[in-house]
């Protein structure tokens, strides 16, 4: 039984670093607290509901065309939501672009805006979708990898085979993706953007470039991630406020703009999440990462400071 909790914790960790790694990207580059990026996970996936499954999605097996589909068009929702977010609510309201005059009207602003946006994408939601849970299936079938969708484990254990799949391309794109950020020029400016914009400008590199594609990234992974987290569970359109301060948490148990750090803070509250479930109780699935967040901002420990690795 442990080895199962820990198993699926690391499957919903790995998840969850994924958006932190959009989350931290954000933050490292721009020094923005990308506030609706949980909601927009939840939104990304039922824009595919809608398109492929319509108003009142069931549990059904897609034929592989309309999968592909259905993944496809999770993934640009997301990708086109946090762009526009940027586009919005971040570039006109940013203080730290060249150009622009320093105000805290501006920080408000952004910080007003994101969580304005998240309202709004839950409550257009609500109207589309007014049933309070909704099961989404499995583009990908991993169920049907194995006979019964189990693995045996020593001990006389079952885990099933889409933790450990989820697990092993979770981490996996958050890994490309955290080398190729690092190593490529669009990281570079990235960086460069985060500690000196005005410097930046001055070497032909675009700050407002660099920030449409930071949250255009950030928006990918949480296509991504919701295209892996979708099936797991019945999802519910509130559910983006959560998912965001969770995946808020591991970003910051793991430095803020620290892309790795972000990865490894989401397999970690992922584990808190699974060992709360099995130790106190169903509860506290959503209680245990909020606890930890309070926790993280009142200690500020030295995690919690904005890096660009």
């Amino acid at each position: 039984m442990l080895v199962q909790v820990l198993l699926g914790g690391l499957a919903q960790g790995a998840i969850l670093g994924l958006i932190a790694l959009g989350f931290s990207l954000v933050a490292g580059t721009v020094r923005v607290l990308h506030f609706a990026h949980g909601d927009i996970v939840v939104a990304a996936i039922f824009v595919g509901v809608l398109s492929v499954l319509g108003r009142i999605p069931i549990v059904a097996v897609l034929a592989l065309g309309s999968s592909v589909l259905f993944v496809l068009l999770i993934v640009a929702a997301g990708a086109v939501l946090s762009s526009l977010v940027a586009l919005i609510v971040v570039l006109p309201n940013l203080p730290n672009l060249p150009g622009r005059h320093r105000h805290a009207g501006d920080v408000l602003g952004w910080i007003a805006g994101g969580l304005a946006t998240g309202l709004l994408l839950r409550e257009a939601l609500g109207l589309a979708f007014p049933e309070q849970a909704y099961a989404i299936p499995d583009p990908f079938r991993f169920d049907q990898l194995v006979p019964g969708g189990l693995v045996h484990v020593p001990g006389g254990g079952t885990v099933q085979i889409r933790s450990i799949v989820v697990l092993v391309i979770g981490l996996g794109i958050g890994l490309i993706v955290e080398q190729s950020l690092v190593r490529s020029r669009v990281g570079l400016s990235m960086r460069a953007v985060a500690d000196d914009p005005e410097g930046a400008a001055l070497c032909g590199v675009s700050a407002r470039r660099v920030v449409m594609w930071a949250f255009g990234v950030a928006g990918v992974l949480a296509g991504i991630a919701g295209v892996l987290a979708a099936p797991a569970r019945a999802i519910s359109v509130d559910d983006g406020a959560v998912l965001g301060l969770a995946a808020a948490a591991a970003a910051l148990l793991g430095g803020l703009g620290s892309l790795r750090g972000a990865l490894g803070g989401g397999l970690v509250v992922g584990l808190l999440q699974a060992l709360a479930v099995y130790t106190l109780g169903p509860g506290w699935y959503d209680l245990a990462p909020l606890a930890l967040l309070l926790v993280l901002l009142a200690s500020r420990s030295p995690g919690i400071r904005a890096k660009t690795t």
